[in-house]
């Protein structure tokens, strides 16, 4: 954290792609992917509201931290209640949705872009921890907190400056502080709250990763118990257990939030969006999402 708030001071001083839309809210946050490298700034409950409309399929990573006020978010296939002092990280790939944010939320955050994460090199990534994407948030103390805001206004400032006292190479080490601070967060998190040693815990883990990475082809659960090497029965009772949902519904409900995200915001035709999920018939897919959304895809992508 220390190093983190010294560059900073340092700073101020010194194949087929989805045609997806670009989307901006207030010309200032993304609702995809950063229109540039990187953004940093902060964020009222009032914009981050914006993100409560469909679920957004998030292109660039995110690092946050939350102020003050409280919200409530479904991230990928898991709903969060995130207060302040609570910090976020969202990878690349990451589904959100945002149920509520009280008026007074107010939101710190250091965005890079796809594109900034594909062309350069980095000390650090993400741990091997599958917390980050299951338990995307963590609370830290107010000492911790007040020093990433404090950090981020001053990124803030820099970047402000005309002309800007940041570039490509300042970021990335700011990126790989920022790695490296909150690898150190969920590391602490998962050491004294989440029991990684616990079994149940590590198949839950294990399973969300798969489904995550997989749901797009892979439809049926055997097919995960399969590549876990777990009975089917010992699979569909675990998830039952730590999550309260049915193995099928975390699958039901990743292809149902791709559908509904690619259906919002990109010009893909349906039957394009139901091959990408898997779906070699169309009126398939139709009768799937209808049975899951209550409206057929058509209908969904008209709703205001």
């Amino acid at each position: 954290m220390i190093y983190f708030l010294y560059l900073c001071a340092r700073v101020r001083t010194n194949g087929r792609k989805l045609r997806y839309i670009t989307a901006m809210q207030d010309n200032t946050i993304p609702l995809l992917d950063c229109p540039k490298d990187y953004l940093i700034g902060d964020a009222s409950g009032r914009i981050m509201n914006e993100y409560g409309r469909f679920p957004c399929k998030i292109q660039c990573t995110v690092f946050a931290v939350l102020a003050r006020g409280n919200a409530r978010a479904t991230i990928n296939v898991t709903q969060y209640d995130f207060h302040a002092n609570d910090a976020l990280l969202l990878e690349s790939g990451s589904f959100l949705l945002i149920h509520e944010f009280s008026e007074d939320a107010l939101v710190y955050y250091v965005l890079f872009s796809s594109s900034f994460m594909e062309k350069n090199t980095f000390q650090t990534r993400l741990t091997a921890n599958a917390m980050h994407m299951h338990s995307p948030i963590v609370t830290i103390t107010a000492e911790q907190a007040g020093i990433m805001v404090n950090s981020c206004k001053l990124l803030i400032d820099a970047t402000n400056c005309t002309p800007s006292m940041l570039n490509t190479e300042k970021m990335v080490n700011v990126y790989n502080i920022l790695q490296m601070t909150y690898n150190g967060f969920f590391r602490a998190q998962s050491e004294t709250t989440l029991r990684p040693q616990d079994r149940k815990n590590e198949i839950h883990y294990e399973y969300c990763n798969l489904v995550l990475k997989h749901y797009h082809e892979w439809h049926h659960v055997s097919k995960y118990a399969e590549t876990m090497h777990i009975t089917l029965p010992h699979l569909c009772a675990t998830i039952k257990q730590v999550s309260n949902n049915t193995a099928g519904d975390l699958i039901v409900e990743a292809i149902i939030t791709d559908a509904k995200a690619k259906l919002k915001l990109t010009n893909l035709q349906v039957k394009e969006i139901a091959l990408s999920l898997g779906f070699d018939n169309v009126a398939f897919f139709n009768r799937f999402f209808k049975t899951h959304a209550s409206v057929t895809p058509k209908a969904y992508r008209l709703m205001v």
